[in-house]
């Protein structure tokens, strides 16, 4: 029989906006801006239940490249 257990929310909404966690999606948004290129920029803002990365294009040339090309989804797998 498996043990029943109750998640503590608020916990877990302080871990999901920590410090920590904005870290860690800062070097995520990092590595995929390094491979779509020039143009892109990054972005990290703590929402009302976590925090949350962003990148984008930018200059018209690279929001081009990403309509004709997804770069931006190619460079997230």
């Amino acid at each position: 029989m498996s043990k029943v257990f109750k998640l503590n929310r608020q916990g877990i909404a302080d871990l999901m906006k920590s410090p920590s966690m904005q870290q860690v999606l800062r070097n995520k948004a990092t590595e995929i801006r390094g491979r779509c290129g020039d143009g892109y920029e990054q972005d990290i803002f703590v929402g009302k239940n976590r925090a949350n990365a962003m990148v984008s294009a930018t200059s018209f040339k690279a929001k081009r490249d990403n309509l004709k090309n997804n770069t931006l989804l190619k460079a997230v797998r």
